[in-house]
């Protein structure tokens, strides 16, 4: 007899700490990759030109550093996210979108990191070697990689993840139609314009500040469980 309260509050205190545990994490690298966004676009002049002015200039550095040293931050909040978040779906999750879903979120931490690691790895040596750096041609390829891994490839997979995401929350009525429709809108957006528009990165960590916040609400007032697809 008194063990039955203890098995019954391990599911309902399951319930409760998963779906808040999700949206503390989507907040959580929200803010964080919001932030060394701002930074490094901040930092960073658009024309790789003009690297030799502010390359030499120690406060333009130190942001550009504070921004890159959030990264690791940012990605393990993510990858919290995306357990949580798998965790919160349940029985109900379509084993097709799971793998693109869990696939595209571990590519783009993974592309994340690497960039992140390279532009921090030039910028220090640039602090001590910033014309030898310069005339040998290491920024130039450095940068470009740096470049096409972070805007490129990774914010591409960041959209293929939203949809991937959008999908799963429609076909579970998780999340209310406004929220996938804007995710579909966010993942279109980052596939065709990402690397031509400057700052068009930051509506992919507000679309999951709003799916987290939205799952945070939801979670005080007794979200309902999840449906299984047709």
């Amino acid at each position: 007899m008194s063990q039955e309260p203890l098995a019954e509050s391990g599911p309902v205190a399951r319930a409760i700490r998963t779906p808040r545990a999700a949206a503390l994490a989507g907040i959580a690298f929200s803010v964080l990759f919001s932030v060394a966004l701002v930074l490094v676009l901040s930092a960073v002049p658009a024309d790789p030109n003009d690297a030799g002015q502010w390359l030499t200039d120690s406060s333009r550095r130190d942001v550009l550093l504070l921004g890159l040293g959030l990264v690791p931050f940012a990605g393990i909040a993510f990858l919290w996210f995306i357990g949580v978040l798998r965790d919160r779906i349940g029985a109900a999750e379509d084993r097709f979108f799971a793998t693109v879903f869990l696939g595209s979120g571990l590519l783009f931490v993974g592309m994340l990191f690497v960039a992140s690691s390279v532009a921090a790895g030039l910028v220090t040596a640039a602090a001590d070697h910033a014309d030898s750096l310069l005339s040998s041609g290491a920024w130039a390829v450095g940068r470009s990689a740096t470049h096409e891994l972070m805007v490129v490839y990774a914010m591409r997979m960041a959209a293929v993840f939203t949809l991937a995401v959008s999908t799963v929350l429609l076909r579970t009525r998780l999340a209310p139609r406004w929220l996938v429709a804007s995710g579909y809108l966010i993942a279109v957006l980052l596939l065709i314009t990402v690397g031509h528009f400057a700052w068009i990165e930051l509506v992919f960590p507000a679309w999951v500040m709003a799916l987290s916040l939205y799952v945070l609400i939801t979670s005080f007032r007794g979200s309902p469980e999840a449906v299984p697809p047709a």
